[in-house]
C-alpha cells in the first residue's frame, strides 16, 4: 500500500479547502449586504463581518484537523462558540496525489507555524474594488514560509453572469506554484506595483527612485503578488511599515515556489516563527526576476529611515 501522504501534503490540501470554504463566505457575506464593518486602529484599518466569519471557519477548521499546528490570524477574536456551519473539513485529492519535497517529508504538527489573513484588502471589499480581495494561508517551518494558499473570492467577477467566480492559487517551495499561469513581467520594462491607500512621502520617494515606466496602486499584499507573477508589474514596492507576517507568508511561499523573491526594503528576509513580532517594520520589496536590479535602486535615505 501507499505511505500515507506527509504531514506538509495534508496540511496544504487541506488549506486548499478550507480556502474555498473562505472564499464562499466572503461572497456571502458581500451579497446579503451588511458589512458589518468596525474602524480597528482608524479608517484604512477596517474589519468586517466577512474578516470575521472567514477567520475562525479557517483556523477552526485547521485547528480541528491538525490540533498541535501554531496558527496565527490577523484578528482578535474569541476561539469559542465557532458554529459547526463554518466548519470545513474536505481537503484537495490533488494534492494529496504529490509527492513531498524531500526535506519537508518529516515535519511534525508542533513545528508548524501557519499565517492567516483571512480578508487581505478589506477597505478595497469594503469599497467595491472586488479583484483586490485574496484570502491568504502562509504555512511556516523553521522560521521560513514554505508553503502557502491564496484564494481570489471574485476573480473573474468582471466577465459576465456565467463566468466561474473564484481561484485558488497553491504552491510549495521545492515543488513549484498552482492554479494560475506564470507569465513574466515585459522584458525591459519597470513596472511598480505598489499601496493604494497606504502612501506617504517615503513610499513615494522610494519609487520614484527606481524610475518605473508604470506604477499600478492597489490593495492587498497577495493581490500585489499575483501581479508579480501573472506579469503584470515587476515589481513590489512598499517603503514603510503596516504589512504583517500574516499578509506576507503565503504570498512569499508561492513567489519563493517559483523562483522570485521577497524581502524587507533593506534586503533582509522575513521571519515567521511563533514568537516574531507581526509587524514588517522595513516593508516589502518582492520580484519574479531581476531583484537585484530594484535592491540595488532604493536610496539608502529610505532604508535609513526604515528600521527591521
Amino acid at each position: 500500500s501507499m505511505a500515507s501522504p506527509a504531514l506538509l501534503m495534508r496540511v496544504v490540501a487541506s488549506a486548499y479547502s478550507v480556502a474555498e470554504k473562505a472564499a464562499t463566505i466572503v461572497r456571502n457575506v458581500m451579497s446579503a449586504g451588511d458589512l458589518g464593518i468596525v474602524e480597528k486602529a482608524g479608517p484604512n484599518d477596517l474589519q468586517t463581518k466577512a474578516d470575521r466569519l472567514v477567520q475562525m471557519s479557517i483556523c477552526a477548521s485547521l485547528a480541528r484537523k491538525f490540533p498541535k499546528v501554531t496558527i496565527i490570524g490577523e484578528e482578535e477574536l474569541p476561539t469559542d462558540d465557532v458554529t459547526e456551519d463554518l466548519i470545513e473539513d474536505g481537503h484537495c485529492e490533488e494534492i494529496l496525489k504529490k509527492p513531498c519535497p524531500a526535506q519537508y517529508t518529516e515535519i511534525k504538527e508542533e513545528e508548524l507555524v501557519i499565517w492567516v489573513d483571512p480578508l487581505d484588502g478589506t477597505k478595497e471589499y469594503t469599497e467595491g474594488l472586488l479583484d483586490h480581495v485574496t484570502v491568504l494561508i502562509g504555512i511556516a517551518y523553521g522560521g521560513k514560509a514554505i508553503a502557502g494558499v491564496i484564494n481570489q473570492p471574485y476573480y473573474n467577477y468582471e466577465a459576465g453572469a456565467n463566468a466561474v467566480l473564484g481561484r485558488t492559487i497553491w504552491g510549495v517551495v521545492g515543488m513549484g506554484a498552482f492554479g494560475f499561469q506564470l507569465t513574466e513581467a515585459p522584458a525591459g520594462k519597470h513596472i511598480v506595483v505598489t499601496t493604494r491607500s497606504h502612501s506617504s512621502a517615503l513610499v513615494n520617494e522610494c519609487i520614484t527612485a527606481l524610475n518605473p515606466d508604470h506604477v499600478i496602486r492597489v490593495g492587498g499584499a497577495g493581490n500585489k503578488i499575483i501581479q508579480l507573477i501573472e506579469g503584470k508589474a515587476s515589481a513590489y514596492v512598499f517603503a514603510s511599515p503596516g504589512c504583517k507576517k500574516w499578509d506576507t507568508c503565503a504570498p512569499e511561499a508561492i513567489l519563493h515556489a517559483v523562483g522570485g523573491k521577497i524581502t524587507d526594503i533593506c534586503g533582509n528576509s522575513f521571519q515567521y516563527n511563533k514568537e516574531v513580532k507581526h509587524m514588517n517594520s522595513a516593508g516589502v520589496l518582492a520580484t519574479l526576476r531581476n531583484y537585484d536590479y530594484y535592491a540595488s535602486r532604493i536610496p539608502n535615505t529610505v532604508k535609513e529611515s526604515l528600521v527591521p
